[in-house]
């Protein structure tokens, strides 16, 4: 045996016992596992190579956060974590024993208020744990802001087509509004967006606007055969 798979060999033998222990040691003895392994990843100065779990309870908002959410997002954000799990950590600030949020305002409270998602992950939270070298509260102001606006948005084209797709496979509204968040209103608009387009794809306009030369056109005319291609 190599010495490489003799060391695989040995770690996988020593957290082999981790399985016996209660869920709250057992969490504590994998976050200094991976913090051991983090010190030793040329990845270490990245916050996301050492991803912990904590209690939620250590874990505070700040007072500053610029990003409201309205309650359909925030059911949506509950929906997509309750569905797919926690994929975004969130981001604190360690300052005097105390984890003071910087990003992930909102994935904190849902892992604090929806009660499902709590006796999920047995009240604790996935945190990264930002720069040391940015503990100021004007970093974390900054930091805070740079992490809201640093987010693209879903073009309009983009989210129709994606209507259109879930559709063809079979999707309802109801199923399409209720896993994407959106009021039937909306379903419906994105699905005429792209379902008209579509509809029209073969067909060749370019005849029936042909204008003879004693004919004459108006601006509205032209707006209105813009709007159909």
């Amino acid at each position: 045996m190599t010495e490489y798979s003799n060391a695989i060999s040995k770690a996988i033998e020593a957290v082999q016992f981790l399985e016996l222990l209660p869920v709250r040691e057992r969490v504590a003895a994998i976050n200094a596992i991976r913090s051991a392994i983090h010190q030793l990843s040329p990845f270490k100065t990245e916050p996301v190579d050492f991803v912990e779990w904590i209690e939620r309870e250590t874990v505070e908002a700040n007072d500053y956060n610029p990003n409201s959410v309205a309650p359909p997002e925030m059911e949506l954000l509950r929906l997509s974590i309750m569905a797919d799990g926690y994929t975004q950590p969130i981001v604190p600030n360690s300052e005097e024993g105390r984890r003071m949020v910087i990003a992930g305002f909102h994935r904190n409270r849902v892992g604090k208020e929806c009660s499902d998602v709590t006796t999920r992950v047995h009240g604790f939270l996935p945190v990264v744990q930002i720069r040391t070298e940015r503990v100021d509260r004007e970093d974390r102001m900054a930091s805070t802001v740079r992490h809201n606006r640093a987010r693209g948005k879903h073009s309009i084209d983009g989210m129709s087509q994606i209507v259109v797709d879930l559709k063809r496979r079979n999707w309802s509204d109801e199923k399409i509004g209720r896993e994407l968040g959106m009021d039937p209103d909306e379903v419906l608009r994105l699905t005429q967006i792209s379902g008209l387009r579509e509809m029209f794809s073969d067909v060749d306009f370019s005849q029936a606007w042909e204008v003879g030369d004693d004919e004459d056109i108006s601006i509205d005319d032209v707006e209105d055969a813009e709007a159909l291609t």
